[in-house]
């Protein structure tokens, strides 16, 4: 799904304008992408959490030259889906 398909579903689902839907849409990936820079960890009840977590500098080996050769450090945001994302939605029936 693309943020514009996105911004669509909220608009249909909601009743709002498209306009409004997308400054909400906006607001929200801008609120958790400024709470991510600042090392806060976001949690959506029901979906899952995105945190972000430090990645030391190591030794790596380029695969083309197999020559030896340092890896910055670095920052990657992970997601840990929520219980009900688990789940996948099925239900007990077999």
């Amino acid at each position: 799904m693309t943020k514009a398909e996105l911004i669509h579903a909220a608009s249909k689902t909601t009743g709002m304008k498209k306009k409004d839907a997308e400054a909400v849409v906006e607001a929200v990936f801008a609120a958790m992408t400024e709470a991510l820079r600042n090392g806060e960890k976001v949690t959506v009840a029901g979906f899952g959490s995105f945190s972000v977590k430090d990645r030391a500098g190591h030794m790596g080996r380029n695969p083309f030259t197999g020559e030896d050769m340092m890896i910055a450090a670095s920052r990657r945001v992970t997601f840990t889906p929520g219980k009900n994302l688990k789940s996948g939605g099925e239900s007990d029936e077999d």
